[in-house]
Formats: C-alpha cells, sequence, structure tokens
C-alpha cells in the first residue's frame, strides 16, 4: 500500500515563494513516477510537474520557470519549489505517484495567492 502526504501550503503573496513536500510511503525510491497536479474551484486537475525515477522533470507551460519539481530518495519526499507565484496559482495541490501500474493520490493541501 502507497500513502502520500502532501505538505507545505499555505497563504503567500504575489510573488512569494512555497515549497510543497509530499511524503512517501513505503518509500519513493520504490515508485516511478511522481506527479504534482492542481486544482481550481470550478476547474479540471491539471498537470504542474512530473519527475521519473531517472530525475527527468517535465512542466506544464504555466509554471515553466517559475516551478520546479525535485525528489529526495533518502528521505523519501518529493518536492515542489514554487517561485514568482501569481494569484492564478491558487489551487488545491496534489501529489501522484505510480507504483506497479497503480496511480496513487495524497490528499491536496490549499496554496492560495493573494493579489
Amino acid at each position: 500500500q502507497v500513502q502520500l502526504v502532501e505538505s507545505g501550503g499555505g497563504l503567500v503573496q504575489t510573488g512569494g515563494s512555497l515549497r510543497l513536500s509530499c511524503a512517501a510511503s513505503p518509500s519513493t525510491f520504490s515508485i516511478s513516477t511522481f506527479s504534482w497536479y492542481r486544482q481550481a474551484p470550478g476547474k479540471e486537475r491539471a498537470r504542474v510537474a512530473t519527475i521519473t525515477a531517472g530525475a527527468n522533470t517535465s512542466y506544464g507551460d504555466s509554471v515553466k520557470g517559475r516551478f520546479t519539481i525535485s525528489r529526495d530518495n533518502a528521505k523519501n519526499t518529493v518536492y515542489l519549489q514554487m517561485n514568482s507565484l501569481k494569484p492564478e496559482d491558487t489551487a488545491v495541490y496534489y501529489c501522484n505517484g505510480l507504483y506497479r501500474a497503480n496511480l496513487y493520490w495524497g490528499q491536496g493541501t490549499q496554496v492560495t495567492v493573494s493579489s
């Protein structure tokens, strides 16, 4: 059973930064690919960033150059560093992990960017 727990969300002003964490159990080493998604009120869930087991990364167009995804297998944690935040980044952020062809989701963490 894989469990993912997000943390690090909160309220920040435009232009500020936050770092989200996704703690995985039993371990990130066993999970091949992690992604961060976000869902704003009234909108569909959208992919933000992905990192593979080999640390290859990809990003959604709206966050390129501002967000960075990383993984620390020693700490069983995946991170999303978010810089230059904008009000349109306001959403619930979820991480997911692909393990043995099954996709697991965390419960989400709220990010609110004030103008």
